[in-house]
């Protein structure tokens, strides 16, 4: 709604909602407190101003700067298997569906990646969207870094490649490596194991014998969990540059897009030609709170729970008052633990009204889903082509399809309603159901105000801590710690551009260049608050093989806060330098 709102401002009718299209790469490991419904709003803490700002700001200003760059273009696309990658998170949900269904299929993952090149008239490079079924969650919950996962490494890597020399996000090569069906898939390879006493819990439950639920993991191919990133991203961009490479299947045709707002949770299905269904008002069912084996729930809640507990069934309607029979009835067979389409305090918890969208270029089609479809829903509803083919099908009720047994059904014919309208050119007449209301969440957060910074005695910030070693090898870690300030400070200011550099001397010129930042996956910033204000930065720099022998500087930059009494808080900019220090290959 925001970045909406800024472009109109900026470009009038140019930009908008039918023909804009936000779709996030994926992490499970990024700011939170966007979003403007009380369920996520939760695990933020609230709505968090510098998140949502330093989002839309960077969104529109992309937006601007592709609008500055246009040119015409040619479009080439591929696929290709990706092969070591993922495993399904969830193989006994998936062992439901009919075995006549499985049979079709070579696996229980879509393995398959597609590529869109993008390049100039003249054949100069542009960027790539890459669409692959896999969840960013390499890190795990255990994580407390900003961090773009595997998806975001597979990117970093290409970019890296195509803009040589240049620091992440600069450069003009942009590789987008996007989410398609996810629901079900997992990066973290080696399975499902009990943290307490190493044995598989590749059960339907994902249950250790010891510790219970809690204690169920899945792991990656790596020795840690950043490791593991990198592996996978690798895999993922090795795959893209081959058929990134290979693309000679050129796209080409009008452009057209349909976009419709659905009231989710009031959509009649036409299952066959005497029998219709309806979807729900959102709910989640127990095993929604058992989380997956990427990220274990809490209190021993377990995967695949068919039946409630009276025990939380208590507890929830003395909070949050009981369902109401009606969708009780709706979600049926799934046990409802949270009602949440029934909650409206402090603000609704779940989306009643989303939108659908599908954009076509010549015989490419890009389907803007909103949610994570599991392998088996994508291709149904990506394969079904008469209403007769999906009416006999036992779609598997999971606790987190929230609008409840025929979301899948509701999604296939609003999909064919925008395909047919663009065929026939009767775009223009869709139905069109109300706008998602606003809601204004600004003055909920639970997360406390940040105090005034204060430097220690005799110190003032940016100043050095701890210093560096004078000399490190190839594969060590080099940090220094400073005076820090809170780094929300920093984010309520949108000159800062990153928070660490990690500069080389140069010979020649005898100035320091900027060889990496924050957003590179060889530093760490870490900040750890202090007693009263006082709070200290560490910044490290993990020594790649790559790295050049020659003299290196660490530099921290922030903003640090002055609250006059009876008067707004100032923020003042500053950067702190470690010594000089040498690396060498030994």
């Amino acid at each position: 709604e925001r970045v909406i709102k800024q472009l109109k401002s900026k470009y009038g009718e140019l930009y908008r909602q039918d023909n804009v299209i936000l779709s996030g790469t994926h992490t499970h490991s990024g700011p939170g407190g966007y979003f403007q419904y009380t369920l996520f709003l939760l695990t933020s803490k609230g709505l968090i101003k510098p998140s949502l700002n330093a989002l839309v700001n960077g969104i529109v200003k992309s937006i601007d700067i592709a609008h500055e760059n246009m040119k015409e273009g040619r479009l080439f696309i591929n696929k290709g298997l990706v092969e070591n990658s993922q495993i399904n998170r969830s193989p006994y949900s998936y062992l439901q569906n009919p075995e006549s269904e499985r049979n079709r299929y070579s696996s229980n993952t879509d393995k398959e990646m597609v590529v869109l090149k993008m390049v100039d008239v003249n054949g100069q490079e542009l960027g790539l969207f890459s669409w692959f079924a896999i969840h960013p969650v390499n890190m795990n919950n255990t994580n407390l870094l900003v961090n773009s996962d595997n998806v975001g490494y597979a990117s970093y890597l290409f970019e890296q490649e195509k803009n040589k020399g240049l620091l992440p996000g600069e450069g003009s090569f942009v590789a987008a490596f996007a989410s398609s069906n996810l629901g079900d898939v997992s990066p973290n390879i080696k399975g499902p194991h009990c943290i307490n006493t190493g044995e598989s819990c590749d059960n339907p439950h994902s249950y250790c014998p010891v510790g219970g639920a809690k204690m169920c993991m899945a792991a990656g191919p790596g020795s840690d969990m950043i490791n593991s990133s990198k592996i996978i991203g690798q895999n993922l961009y090795l795959k893209a540059k081959e058929l990134y490479t290979s693309a000679s299947q050129e796209v080409t045709g009008p452009l057209h897009s349909a976009h419709q707002w659905v009231n989710m949770s009031d959509v009649t299905v036409q299952l066959n030609a005497t029998h219709t269904g309806k979807t729900c008002k959102p709910a989640l069912g127990y095993s929604f709170a058992a989380g997956t084996i990427d990220g274990v729930g809490f209190c021993n809640f377990t995967q695949g729970s068919l039946e409630g507990q009276p025990f939380w069934e208590t507890i929830r309607n003395q909070l949050l008052g009981e369902p109401s029979n009606e969708t009780k009835e709706c979600h049926k067979p799934k046990p409802i633990l949270l009602n949440t389409g029934e909650i409206s305090l402090p603000y609704p918890w779940h989306p009643e009204i989303v939108d659908v969208q599908l954009f076509t270029i010549g015989s490419l089609t890009i389907v803007a889903f909103p949610g994570e479809l599991t392998y088996v829903l994508f291709l149904l509803l990506f394969c079904l082509t008469k209403q007769t083919e999906y009416k006999a099908r036992n779609y598997l009720i999971t606790a987190s399809t929230i609008y409840g047994p025929h979301t899948l059904s509701a999604y296939i014919q609003l999909f064919r309603g925008l395909a047919k309208a663009i065929a026939t050119n009767t775009v223009q007449d869709l139905p069109n159901g109300p706008e998602p209301p606003f809601i204004n969440v600004t003055n909920m957060t639970l997360l406390p105000s940040v105090l005034a910074d204060v430097a220690p005695v005799s110190k003032t910030f940016g100043d050095v801590l701890q210093e560096v070693q004078p000399q490190y090898r190839v594969g060590e870690v080099a940090e220094a710690t400073f005076v820090g300030a809170n780094p929300r400070n920093s984010a309520e200011n949108t000159t800062l551009k990153t928070f660490l550099t990690v500069e080389k001397y140069e010979n020649v010129s005898g100035n320091w260049h900027v060889m990496y930042n924050d957003a590179s996956w060889d530093t760490k910033f870490y900040w750890t608050k202090g007693f009263l204000g006082r709070s200290q930065a560490r910044v490290e720099w993990h020594i790649p093989s790559s790295a050049e022998p020659g003299l290196y500087r660490i530099q921290y930059f922030g903003h640090y806060k002055v609250q006059p009494i009876l008067k707004p808080a100032q923020f003042y900019a500053f950067n702190g330098t470690s010594s000089a220090f040498e690396v060498v290959k030994l």
